[in-house]
């Protein structure tokens, strides 16, 4: 649960994430979510196991494991600069939530996120792990449950795609592109994972978790599908689909996807604040106030914008490490 509440975000649940990276490619995007889930499940495990064999107590030191001493830290400020980019990603989905589903003005979404993130990220780590690992079920149920029911509702075409408004040219970069930013930014959490459990449950956790990211990736690739064009538009496409279902739907389905965008706004703040300060420094406290201020500002740029335009470059300064942690065994 851990590891699935760590990649789903406000972009995953959103729909917004899916539909540019794997939708737009019409059914050519299982291909890409299929070798995206395998990717998952393999370099996931291997990640945590790094971390488990050298004791890591941060994320710096596992990818200087994996990276080496020259690249090693290039990668991490890269990793430090766009685990505050996820963060703004996720202030801002609050935003839209706010402003498209209830009316509320797009600053009070904004406000009350970057202020949950910041209490939970000051209480400590066990309870970013509690809180991740209690919301992620409920998203799943939600997920699943109306994602089937649309698909089973009636006669749907899955005909529809448009390629060229996709983020990155080819179903199998997307793939590609989809893990390399989503793992690279989930180190954080996957290191002290890595040193929490045993082995053999990292490797069923890893396995697990890249199974039910895949479900649940392919019913939201397949309800978005069913309803485009028309949905392609909204910044929340997932809401403009169960808004179909009933209102009331509706309604659960945009606290639950403020609560998953919440577990993610979480994990990154945490990344990134214990990158730059330490967590049992005098200073952790207020730099992490300092840090959702600044998500709260920047989170007006709009949500969209910034999956549309962030995640891309994540993906690609992930590769980078992607490459490295496959050859790590041969180093």
């Amino acid at each position: 649960m851990v590891y699935i509440g760590t990649v789903v975000g406000a972009g995953f649940a959103s729909g917004q994430e899916i539909l540019q990276f794997f939708s737009y490619f019409g059914l050519w995007g299982i291909a890409g979510l299929a070798l995206a889930i395998y990717l998952f499940a393999v370099l996931g495990t291997k990640v945590m196991l790094i971390a488990h064999s050298i004791g890591a107590s941060s994320y710096k030191q596992v990818i200087d494991a994996i990276a080496g001493r020259r690249l090693g830290p290039l990668i991490n400020f890269f990793i430090t600069f766009f685990l505050f980019g996820i963060l703004v990603a996720m202030v801002a989905g609050t935003g839209a939530v706010f402003e498209q589903e209830f009316g509320l003005p797009l600053s009070l979404g904004l406000a009350i996120m970057a202020a949950l993130a910041g209490i939970t990220v000051i209480s400590g780590l066990s309870r970013i792990i509690d809180a991740i690992s209690f919301v992620v079920p409920f998203l799943i149920i939600a997920i699943l449950g109306v994602g089937l029911y649309i698909l089973f509702s009636g006669p749907l075409d899955f005909s529809w795609s448009s390629p060229q408004s996709a983020t990155l040219p080819r179903w199998y970069l997307s793939g590609f592109a989809y893990v390399s930013y989503n793992l690279t930014l989930a180190i954080p959490i996957l290191t002290p994972m890595g040193t929490l459990a045993a082995p053999h449950s990292l490797k069923k956790g890893a396995f697990l978790g890249a199974l039910g990211l895949g479900a649940c990736a392919l019913v939201i690739m397949l309800t978005i599908l069913s309803g485009a064009p028309e949905v392609t538009g909204f910044e929340i496409p997932m809401l403009a689909i169960v808004g179909g279902v009933s209102p009331f739907v509706r309604l659960i389905y945009s606290f639950i996807l403020i609560a998953e965008v919440y577990t993610t706004a979480i994990s990154s703040l945490y990344g990134f604040v214990s990158r730059v300060v330490s967590v049992d420094g005098p200073w952790f406290k207020l730099f992490t106030i300092f840090v959702v201020a600044c998500s709260f500002l920047a989170g007006q740029l709009g949500f969209s914008k910034i999956v549309a335009t962030f995640y891309p470059m994540i993906g690609i300064i992930g590769f980078v490490f992607l490459a490295a942690l496959v050859y790590y065994p041969y180093r």
